[in-house]
This record gives C-alpha cells, structure tokens and sequence, in this order.
C-alpha cells in the first residue's frame, strides 16, 4: 500500500488511484488529470461530471485558509486564548483496533473545563492544588498549547482572587512554586524541557512576579454593613466557628483581629482538634512537645508535624473516575453509563491522584 500522506520529505512524487490501479506520477505530468483523478477517488466528482478548475483551486484555498486560522488560534502566538468545555473525557492507556493512541496529562488538562471550575468556590481550591502539582513536577510533560493553556488558567485564577479578595495566600504559594520552578526549568532551555522560546517564558516569569506584587498589595475592604460581627458573638458560638477552621494559618490570623479572638485562638483543644484530625497517632507522639508544666504544647506541635506530614486535603467537589467505563468527569455532571451503572463503580480523585492516574 503506498504512503498517500503529506511528507515535505517527498522527492515531488505521488500515487494516484486510476482503473487500472495505482500510478506514480511527478509534478511533470498532467495537473489536470490529477485534480481529476484525486477527486474521483474521494467522491467529489464522477466521470460524467465537469467542473471548473478555478472553481476548484478557490476551493481548495479555502480550506488552507480554515486549517490555518484553525493552527493560528492554538499556536502561541494567538492573542485570544483557547479553552474547551467538556465537561467529561475518556481517559485510555493503550491503543486498540477501535482506538488509536493514549489519553495524556496534557490533553486532559486541555479538554476539561477547568475555566468554569474556578468560577465554582467548591472546586476553586481543587484546582488551585492541581496547578501547584503541575508547576513542581509535571509543567515539563505538558504540551505546548497544555502549558500555554496552564498560564491563561493561572492569569484568570489570579484575577478572580483580585476582584474577590479572597484566598490570597494560596495563590501566592502557587506563584512562588511556579516561578522557583521556571526558573529551574529555564537554565534548561534548549533540552526539551519547555516548548518554545526563552524569551516567552521569561516574559511569563515577569507576570508571574507582577501577578505577586499584586496580591502583596490587595487590601481587603471592611464591609460597610453595621450589623453584628464575629466579636458580638458568644464565646461558645465564636470557638464552634474556629472549630470549622481547617488550617492552623488561618486560625493565627483571626487571632489578629482583636486582643479577644486573639484569647480564644490560643485555646488547646483547638490546637489539639488540628492535629487529631491532619495527622495520625503515630505520627503526633513522633512529634511530641511537652511545656515546663507538663502539659502538651499542641499548638507547637501543629507547626512542627507540617513541617514534616502532609496535612489531609478536604475539597467540596472533585474529579471523579469511572472505573467502568473509564469516564473522567467532575461530580455533579453525568457521563454515558450513570443510568446504568451504580455510582460504586466511580472513586473520588485528589489532586495527585488526578496526576498518578496518567503515570503510565
């Protein structure tokens, strides 16, 4: 069977189909029985038919024209960024007669709708923990358009943290991952590491910097409303709401706010509920820290075990996979075998999970 793709390595040749079967011809022959002959064997015209060739070269440039507006708005040099809606993707590890070719990270980074899950507050730090995955490990592996498609997503994520001010800190340990990572990555240029010129991604780390300075300098507005605040609140009810709080950080902060939160933000059981509930037991009497008077510093203890654990990770809503039909898709949206099949068959995915599921 001859090779009937483009190849710019041909030496000018190339194979028609006729009635007596296949024929090598040059760029000498005959171009009009070529055009003929090429559109007999792909149904655009019969025997008995005649066409125009003008008509068919305006055709044909036609359809040069779409392939490179097409190829213009995913090359890197398109202003409008490029994103996909779908909602669920097949993810497949092998090639099969029915299916060519595998599911990457990159193309399913690509092909989720990840623009709409920043938007949701029960996906946002999903996503954000998914980014900072991606910029200290995986930012190598990604495609081009993947990697050009990771910096728009990032630019949104950043200007949505802008107008909300909200979930700074975040945001800004994302940042400084990324940029301590490109910059590793740029000394590396030239050896496959990142697709595309020094000077874009160098121009990338110069918004990544602007992008921190931005978040250094939010200020978050006090709200106008004279209602009843935190303070008016109970003591009972003010430590049921610091209870909720998952990360220590967060509890220092609102100690900031007045000498009385500040009081209560020092409360052992608090401290002691933190650790119970990021680490395990074992790890906690690894990490023990006892005070002069006998008693265990839990807040100390906190600070020290993340240095050395990871905390439990809690998100509202997550990736989910279907170990049946091999369905990637977000939790609230249905995939081709949900009336059919129990929902035991789909198993909740982390955020690294998420990235071992494409390590093959």
């Amino acid at each position: 069977m001859p090779f009937l793709g483009q190849d710019w390595r041909s030496p000018g040749q190339s194979w028609v189909k006729t009635e007596d079967g296949w024929k090598k011809t040059t760029t000498d022959d005959d171009m009009d029985n070529i055009s003929v002959e090429r559109f007999v064997l792909r149904g655009k015209l019969t025997k008995n038919e005649s066409f125009n060739q003008d008509n068919l070269l305006l055709s044909l440039g036609y359809d040069m024209a779409a392939k490179k507006r097409k190829k213009d708005l995913m090359n890197n040099n398109s202003k409008v960024p490029y994103f996909h809606m779908e909602k669920w993707i097949y993810v497949h590890k092998g090639s099969t007669k029915e299916r060519h070719g595998y599911c990457t990270l990159g193309e399913a980074f690509n092909r989720l709708d990840f623009c709409s899950a920043i938007k949701d507050t029960r996906r946002f730090n999903y996503v954000v923990r998914l980014l900072e995955l991606i910029a200290k490990s995986k930012l190598p592996s990604l495609s081009g358009v993947a990697q050009k498609n990771y910096m728009n997503i990032l630019e949104r994520v950043v200007q949505k943290v802008l107008e909300d001010q909200q979930n700074v800190r975040p945001i800004k340990e994302l940042l400084q991952a990324l940029y301590l990572s490109l910059c590793g990555l740029v000394q590396d240029m030239g050896k496959s590491v990142l697709v595309g010129n020094i000077s874009t991604w160098v121009h990338r780390m110069e918004n990544i910097l602007q992008w921190h300075q931005q978040l250094d300098n939010i200020q978050i507005n006090r709200p106008t409303s004279e209602g009843m605040n935190l303070s008016d609140l109970p003591t009972s009810l003010q430590l049921n709401i610091m209870q909720r709080l998952s990360d220590g950080r967060d509890l220092v902060s609102l100690g900031q706010v007045t000498p009385g939160l500040g009081l209560l933000s020092e409360d052992r059981l608090l401290w002691k509920g933190l650790c119970q509930h990021h680490f395990t037991d074992r790890q906690i009497r690894k990490r023990l820290i006892v005070s002069d008077k006998g008693q265990l510093e839990w807040q100390k203890m906190y600070f020290k075990l993340i240095r050395c654990y990871p905390r439990l990770e809690e998100y509202c809503e997550t990736l989910h996979f279907c170990t049946h039909c091999h369905i990637l898709f977000w939790k609230d949206t249905k995939h081709p075998c949900t009336a059919n099949n129990p929902e035991s068959c789909t198993i909740s995915l982390s955020p690294q999970d998420f990235i071992d599921l494409f390590n093959f």
